[in-house]
């Protein structure tokens, strides 16, 4: 009887655990729009949609849940029907930062290693001197030589201190040179004739071409996919680039998970996470975030795990912070994440 007792207890635990992490960010993707569709004042503003105002309301308007609907089909489809969404602040269901600077390198040092550390203020080019918790988890088995990130900024590669990590950091326009396809060569190639629109930014599509081919050469169990352009095109003023990004963003997403649920190796046995480093102001300052840009430190997330129960769009009253990621990765994992500093706790799925 005890032998099966614990037998039973063990099997349980094993199934508490996914295999296979994967984490998508959409930087600086606002909650407001993920939660009501289309800015109307945005939408009508000369200023922001100078020239495709009719077409956006369109493809994209309407109430705010058909709205939204539109914007993220698969966060509004797939994700709500069997995940969590949380963040929509009318429930009062709130997603914070916890640093205080609210720019995009210290959104992911607090995503990834789980402390918002105020020496890290600015976007600035300095190796992360905080163990992330990608690098910790892949230290051993059976993580050991399967974790990778594709990110279409480069700064990333000092985000997560790539020299230090050992783990593949394809970021930028860097060219991927491991486990090569012949659609990784010609994205190789597309990347390195592709105009320098952005300083230090690739386009998500070909970052996404590159994350894609190397998920089914060389078969991850953990995985981070960095998209761009919902952050860059709002600092360009553009409010229509920036509605326009959310739809091709979540079809990325949408088309990865599609991947993921037929193969053997992921289906039903991996953790999706789909969050932003930080959010952005109101009004006209929607396209400004830092410590006074009031709203940027407003952001959300979404999960579908074999861990946790279906529930949609969360409305329990309560406040989570991005700060609490890092551990909440690892306990996906059924592991802990121990760095020499001290992280905010995982977060629990009741």
């Amino acid at each position: 009887m005890r032998f099966l007792l614990l037998l039973f207890c063990f099997s349980f635990l094993k199934a508490q655990s996914s295999e296979n992490l994967i984490i998508v960010t959409l930087d600086g993707l606002r909650w407001q729009e993920v939660f009501n569709g289309l800015d109307s004042a945005l939408v009508h503003s000369n200023k922001f949609t100078p020239a495709s105002r009719a077409e956006i309301l369109a493809k994209y308007g309407g109430t705010a849940a058909e709205s939204r609907q539109k914007l993220m089909p698969f966060l509004w489809g797939e994700v709500a029907q069997k995940g969590r969404i949380y963040g929509n602040r009318a429930f009062n269901n709130k997603v914070e930062l916890a640093n205080k600077y609210r720019y995009s390198y210290p959104g992911y040092n607090e995503i990834f290693t789980g402390f918002p550390d105020d020496s890290i203020q600015t976007n600035r080019k300095i190796w992360n001197p905080n163990v992330n918790v990608l690098a910790d988890l892949g230290r051993e088995e059976p993580f050991y030589g399967k974790v990778a990130a594709f990110t279409s900024w480069n700064v990333f590669t000092y985000i997560f201190n790539e020299p230090r990590s050992g783990f593949l950091v394809n970021a930028g326009v860097e060219p991927l040179t491991e486990c090569v396809s012949l659609e990784a060569l010609i994205v190789n190639d597309m990347q390195e004739r592709q105009p320098n629109i952005i300083e230090n930014v690739r386009l998500d599509h070909l970052t996404y071409q590159l994350a894609l081919s190397y998920l089914s050469n060389c078969r991850p169990k953990i995985f981070y996919l960095g998209l761009d352009e919902t952050d860059d095109f709002a600092h360009e003023g553009r409010y229509d680039w920036y509605i326009d990004a959310m739809p091709r963003s979540d079809k990325m997403i949408a088309d990865l998970w599609q991947l993921l649920q037929s193969d053997p190796q992921y289906k039903d046995k991996t953790t999706l996470v789909i969050t932003t480093d930080h959010g952005r102001g109101f009004g006209d300052e929607w396209t400004s975030h830092n410590k006074n840009i009031e709203g940027a430190q407003n952001t959300w997330f979404a999960v579908i795990s074999p861990q946790v129960t279906p529930q949609g769009e969360m409305k329990t009253q309560g406040t989570w912070y991005s700060a609490q990621f890092a551990q909440t990765f690892a306990q996906f994992l059924g592991k802990k994440f121990t760095p020499t500093h001290n992280t905010y706790p995982a977060i629990t799925f009741d």
